[in-house]
């Protein structure tokens, strides 16, 4: 049965398709009442409005295309539309003896996945977080939260879920970037992002079959018209007294070629808690990103490269000397180091450097197929600097150099009422990890493979009814140098289970060579229903299949930026997620809610877990080792938009995941608490565009964890005397606001300055977060205060 089913699914996606595009849209009168039984004509299809004056006319294709809306009684519509996406057009039809109406574009949609819910953030939004992290920018999505490693160290989770459960897409390709460790942002620029789209959970099959949390979907800025335009925004903050500028230049002309400039620079110091300097917190970053793209009558050949490069302090207290000091810190909940304030950068610190260069070509062979191929190459080069001495005072702890080669074939194409896709991509990485540190490296050298297959369908069974499917097919292979002492091997338990990895002896430490071979199946299935009332559903079932990464294998060693010693294991097992979402929109004239359950069941779900303390040449670490369990995540997200008043509105979001240990019967740790978020926002563009905001972020204690503490022996009185380390407990729960406000100001025809000024945390809240792994050692950030100018031209 298994097999037969598996050639129906292989057959069905196998076909290979092409998007379509959907124009939607309700007929009025001039007061607002429906219209029904208009006439609609675009292009070569036509269709009637129904009792309500909603209509639907689905699989046109892309390009310009004449309009024709009638009614007897009304004077007719006749316009021409760029159609380049989904459209949503509403037409007010005037009585015969009046002046039409012009023709009003809404909203424009281009789905990744038909019945998965796809959350955007505007480009007024990601302006607004110029001078910050694509994590603390994607935390304007309910059920999107962050984990942090200090003030400037943050990566996105979503419902629960991070790191490599979340891949980061940049331009169609995914970001490979060492993003296995905890206190590895993302390498990315949020200034060279023309859109970024969240998917909650694994139905993105086109990007891979490991996305058990969901995929963030980054779009650079697109110019389709003859224009040169740009802008340049400058940033200032007064938490870390430093800023950002970022400049950029798009370009576009009527013989086919467009391109595309973009450089930032950041430069900040210490952050400051309400009462203390945290110490050694200051960053640097550089980043450009530019294009160059032709269109010709069948065909568009893009080029483009990114750099992003960055020095990050990691707080000078988060690395202690002994046991003694590290449990006081934690047990007294505050910093072993305050020092004055400075924008200089000493170790430990982090030295990154990402570069990403692709080639794509889109063939189009007629209205309703195209070819998709893109090769990309990434270099990615980390330094991770700890506390030493001597000649090894500027030599980094942790040197590696991750090469990834990828190529991916996409072919799409419309086939009566289904809409297929299929393609393919392969990937060929390399990461070398550098001897001449001195230090046996936390992750080794090692190779990896990965082919991949996928066939996606949906089709209309109606004009309010749309179903899709999806299947992938993924091989994984992965090959390490590693030496490991044969104390650890023993005490890892590999002996017996491993010995065939065994190169040859050297000294106290066995030379191995692990491989491991992975071959997944992922899957997608849900439908997208739209009801006349305004109500949209969407419901989505996701299998997905993400292999143990270097680090859950191979890590053994200090890690230096976060400063614990983490123990990978051999003995892992990858980790299959099966995942049930659904989503209910509602809208009405001047109120949205948008309602979104979901439950996760993760079988061999990993995870890194405290067990002691252990003392280095270099002082006392906590002890973390990767562990695996069976593991159910439930939750729920939640967002409204009120507009109260034409100049005022309101939105409010919750966000609660409840995340289960089945087999030890416990809590998961690092689960995100319930969080909620209000802001009311008063807007009046006669003043100038005057926007003003006061936002409310409330969040919750964390009162769903596991017992982890364990017992270390501290030195009192010259002896040793056993302790124990509430390395579990989170912290309290806490309250901030924040104010924005901006005007815009027109200085000639074609260009524009708007001034911004943001308050960040206003009433200085001392608080630690709970998904901060340097919350045993600090607080977090006090009051910042920002100011903003933004230029366009």
């Amino acid at each position: 049965m298994q097999k037969n089913s598996f050639i129906f699914f292989f057959s069905l996606f196998a076909v290979i398709g092409f998007s379509q595009n959907t124009v939607r849209g309700k007929i009025t009168n001039q007061n607002g009442a429906p219209l029904s039984g208009s006439h609609i004509h675009i292009g070569t299809k036509s269709v009637s409005s129904n009792d309500t004056g909603i209509y639907f006319i689905k699989r046109l294709p892309s390009g310009v295309t004449k309009v024709h809306v009638s009614y007897i009684g009304y004077k007719s519509i006749d316009t021409v539309l760029t159609i380049k996406g989904d459209v949503v057009l509403d037409f007010a039809l005037q009585p015969q003896m009046d002046e039409l109406k012009e023709v009003v574009i809404k909203e424009k949609a281009n789905s990744v996945n038909i019945s998965v819910l796809e959350q955007k953030i505007k480009g007024e939004t990601i302006e607004k977080y110029s001078n910050q992290t694509l994590g603390e920018l994607l935390k304007n999505i309910p059920g999107v939260s962050s984990l942090k490693t200090g003030s400037t160290v943050v990566k996105p989770v979503i419902n629960g879920l991070f790191g490599s459960r979340v891949p980061v897409i940049n331009n169609s390709v995914r970001l490979e970037d060492q993003q296995w460790g905890t206190e590895h942002a993302p390498n990315f620029d949020t200034n060279a992002a023309g859109k970024i789209t969240v998917i909650k959970g694994a139905s993105g099959l086109q990007y891979g079959g490991d996305a058990v949390g969901g995929l963030v979907i980054i779009s650079p800025v697109a110019v389709t018209k003859d224009t040169l335009y740009g802008k340049t925004i400058l940033n200032y903050a007064s938490n870390g007294r430093g800023g950002s500028i970022s400049s950029s230049l798009h370009k576009g002309n009527d013989k086919g070629w467009s391109w595309n400039a973009l450089t930032t620079y950041k430069y900040m110091g210490d952050r400051e808690a309400p009462n203390y300097v945290l110490s050694n917190t200051g960053n640097r970053e550089f980043n450009f990103f530019g294009d160059v793209k032709y269109s010709g009558a069948q065909y568009d050949l893009t080029t483009s490269y990114s750099l992003y490069s960055t020095t990050i302090g990691i707080l000078r207290a988060s690395h202690t000397g002994n046991v003694n000091d590290l449990f006081n810190s934690i047990t007294n909940k505050a910093p072993s180091v305050v020092a004055d304030f400075t924008h200089d950068i000493g170790n430990p610190k982090q030295e990154v450097q990402h570069h990403l260069a692709t080639t794509h070509l889109n063939y189009y062979f007629d209205e309703t197929a195209s070819l998709s191929l893109q090769y990309a190459f990434q270099f990615n080069k980390r330094k991770e600097f700890d506390l030493r001495r001597g000649d090894f005072r500027n030599r980094p702890a942790l040197d590696l150099e991750l090469a990834t080669h990828s190529f991916n074939a996409d072919y799409k194409k419309v086939v009566h009422d289904w809409i297929v896709k299929s393609g393919g991509s392969a990937s060929f990485q390399n990461n070398f990890a550098n001897p001449a540190t001195g230090v046996q490296p936390l992750i080794p050298s090692y190779t990896k493979i990965e082919l991949g297959a996928y066939g996606i369908a949906s089709y209309d069974w109606s004009d309010t009814f749309t179903v899709d499917a999806g299947l992938r097919y993924d091989f994984y292979q992965l090959q390490a140098t590693k030496f490991y002492s044969k104390s650890r091997w023993i005490e890892r338990g590999f002996t017996t289970l491993f010995d065939h990895f065994i190169v040859r002896e050297q000294g106290n430490q066995w030379l191995t060579k692990p491989e491991f071979n992975f071959h997944n199946l992922s899957a997608s299935l849900g439908f997208h229903k739209t009801f006349e009332t305004n109500l949209d559903w969407y419901f989505n079932l996701s299998l997905a299949n993400r292999n143990p990464n270097p680090s859950e294998f191979f890590s053994d060693g200090l890690h230096h930026s976060t400063g614990i010693i983490e123990l990978g294991d051999l003995g892992l097992q990858k980790e299959q997620s099966l995942k049930i979402a659904t989503s209910f929109i509602k809208k009405w004239d001047q109120l949205s809610i948008e309602i979104s359950p979901f439950l996760n069941q993760i079988q061999n779900f990993m995870f890194l877990r405290p067990i002691a303390f252990e003392t280095t040449i270099r002082g006392a670490f906590p002890v973390w080792e990767y562990q695996q369990t069976n593991a159910r995540l439930t939750g729920i997200d939640f967002q409204s938009h009120w507009k109260i008043k034409p100049n005022w509105q309101y939105d409010f979001n919750l966000a609660y995941v409840r995340g289960k240990d089945l087999t030890n019967r416990t809590s998961l740790i690092d689960i995100p608490p319930l969080n909620l978020g209000n802001t009311i926002q008063f807007a009046k563009k006669a003043w100038h565009h005057f926007k003003a905001e006061l936002k409310s972020e409330m969040v919750f204690r964390q009162n769903h964890f596991p017992d982890n503490n364990f017992v270390a022996n501290v030195i009192e009185n010259n002896s040793l005397v056993p302790v124990l380390v509430d390395i579990s407990t989170p912290p309290q729960g806490y309250h901030l606001l924040h104010f924005y406000s901006e005007m815009k100001f027109k200085t000639t025809t074609s260009s524009s300055v708007t001034a911004a000024f943001f308050v960040q945390n206003m009433f200085n809240t001392t608080y630690r977060d709970y998904l901060n792994r340097q919350r045993f050692f600090a607080d977090e950030m006090g009051r910042n205060i920002q100011i903003q100018l933004k230029f366009n031209y």
